[in-house]
């Protein structure tokens, strides 16, 4: 099994009104004005990782919608043996995550993207890390809400991987860094993964930084384990997430790639994008490269808000 990790941060935005018809209509006319971003967090991790970016996008004009998935973020589940850092209990503490599944995460989105429509004007839709799974299958529910998705180093399964977890055992896959020695007890009889973020340990200090941001100063790696969820769902990990060419397909969509991610490792972007692409071929992926960016993208977040922000709809 692999990890995805996510952290980051969130402006947030919603609204009721017109029918989802109206709204899609509108949607497809509004052109290149004002946006609703509706951005997905990673494993682990929380609406609060689009802070900087959605930030930004706010300034620029746009509406910016930050999801948390259930039980993560504000209502993020904490171990009480995390807090003690009790690492004997913390290996037995029992989780409400590993209920959850990926048609729990779904569920979410789209019903952000709904309200989100309702406010007029394109939605884009964008997904980080383990987020990709809910871009597709978001994609698949609601393709006429949705003017773009966007894939920020995130796994976009595909028939011949159709979950995270096939993705990430791929032999692309395999490029990745995978904390197994870091997971506190055992995933099969807790239902989770869960990571010790907390851990004073150089050596998986170590294995977290060079997974996830090898790249950002001392002062970034500490706000970024603050940041981080102990617990996700195996469950979810292994659900079916593969977007149909009638549905998904017929969305315009981008892929941001991270040249040096070890969470998902560029060999297993490129062959996520080249079979996205060999399934719609007319309407394939744009593709924009950030060479030097780990799995959360560069510490300075200008460049992935400059791309999110020129996306075309």
């Amino acid at each position: 099994m692999r990890l995805t990790a996510g952290i980051g941060g969130a402006a947030l935005a919603a609204g009721m009104g017109m029918p989802e018809a109206a709204a899609a209509d509108r949607t497809r006319h509004h052109g290149d004005g004002v946006r609703t971003y509706v951005l997905v967090h990673g494993t682990h991790s929380a609406g609060s990782f689009w802070t900087a970016i959605g930030r930004e996008l706010a300034l620029r004009g746009h509406r910016v919608v930050a999801v948390d998935q259930p039980l993560h973020g504000t209502e993020r589940f904490v171990p009480r043996a995390y807090q003690t850092q009790d690492l004997r209990a913390l290996a037995t503490e029992a989780s409400p995550v590993a209920a959850l599944t990926l048609d729990d995460f779904e569920r979410r989105v789209t019903a952000a993207v709904r309200r989100a429509a309702r406010l007029g004007g394109p939605v884009v839709l964008v997904g980080h890390s383990m987020g990709g799974l809910s871009v597709s299958r978001v994609g698949n529910a609601v393709p006429e809400l949705l003017a773009h998705i966007c894939y920020m180093a995130a796994f976009c399964p595909s028939r011949t991987m159709p979950s995270l977890n096939a993705c990430a055992a791929s032999p692309e896959g395999q490029h990745a860094i995978t904390p197994m020695d870091q997971l506190v007890g055992d995933p099969a009889k807790s239902g989770v993964l869960r990571l010790n973020w907390r851990t004073s340990e150089r050596r998986d200090l170590a294995v977290f930084r060079e997974m996830i941001c090898a790249d950002y100063s001392d002062v970034g790696f500490l706000r970024v384990l603050e940041g981080m969820q102990t617990d996700e769902s195996m469950t979810a990990y292994d659900g079916r997430a593969v977007g149909h060419a009638g549905t998904w397909g017929r969305i315009p969509r981008t892929y941001l790639r991270f040249g040096k991610d070890r969470t998902v490792a560029t060999e297993l972007q490129d062959r996520m994008i080249a079979e996205a692409d060999a399934l719609t071929p007319g309407n394939r992926f744009t593709v924009h490269s950030i060479r030097d960016a780990g799995h959360l993208g560069p510490e300075d977040p200008a460049q992935v808000t400059d791309l999110l922000h020129g996306l075309r709809v």
